[in-house]
């Protein structure tokens, strides 16, 4: 490490705390999650911490909003573990899982596209027309439970019908589209009550403008995440260099 804590000026968790509007056993909590470095010890058994766990606290605090608590605590853990490398690779995790969300939001605006283009007619020749696909391939498909379709059934968000033999449900074209629509929109952090009346606004031809404007709030949402994890990155690359 790159200084001697234990000669460094000492501060109480209560200096730490103070200035990120935090309590004092938040900063004891994270000494022992691993996302400060271990404390040093007075004679009589207090901690005391340094600048540079002032450093590792202003870090991980930056770190949270553009990648998550979980993955934050993770990459201050491992570079607390001297670990740069695993830190490096989760980092590189959390921005390739930006770039796939921001390519869903192009899909689901190109999926719009497709919706405004569609005539009025098309949806219901294909929910009467034959064939479609079983819960299990659809939710294989897309990466998600069969449980999680039926409870977005559940919501309204889709509405397949049964098989009259088997009595299993059977999701069409419409259906399908539908699906891939509540997916996305869960992707972007939507709650199913929100989306079940963007979904009756389609499948009513009222307009798409409310679909519309969840998007432009999603991408701003992106957006702000992509500048979090500079904010994150500056705030890290600084405490890598205070560690030496």
């Amino acid at each position: 490490m790159g200084r001697n804590l234990q000669n460094a000026e000492r501060l109480r968790p209560i200096d730490l705390a103070r200035g990120h509007g935090l309590s004092t056993q938040a900063i004891r909590n994270y000494e022992e999650a691993g996302i400060l470095p271990a404390a040093g010890r007075s004679p009589h058994g207090y901690r005391a911490y340094t600048p540079l766990h002032a450093r590792a606290l202003g870090a991980f605090l930056a770190l949270v909003p553009g990648h998550g608590h979980r993955t934050a605590t993770s990459v201050m853990r491992a570079v607390n573990e001297g670990v740069v490398d695993e830190a490096l690779r989760l980092i590189d995790e959390s921005h390739a899982q930006l770039l796939e969300d921001r390519r869903t939001l192009h899909a689901v605006e190109s999926a719009l596209r497709d919706l405004e283009r569609t005539p009025a007619s098309e949806p219901d020749a294909a929910v009467s027309g034959p064939g479609g696909t079983f819960i299990g391939p659809l939710a294989g498909k897309l990466g998600i439970r069969s449980a999680t379709l039926r409870a977005w059934e559940r919501a309204g968000l889709v509405r397949p019908r049964r098989d009259p033999r088997t009595g299993y449900r059977v999701y069409d074209e419409v259906d399908v589209r539908d699906v891939r629509l509540a997916h996305q929109l869960r992707r972007g952090g939507y709650l199913l009550e929100q989306i079940a009346p963007l979904i009756d606004q389609v499948r009513a031809a009222g307009g798409l403008e409310p679909l519309e404007a969840a998007l432009r709030d999603w991408r701003g949402r992106l957006s702000a995440r992509g500048r979090a994890m500079l904010a994150g990155a500056a705030e890290l690359e600084a405490y890598l260099r205070e560690r030496g």
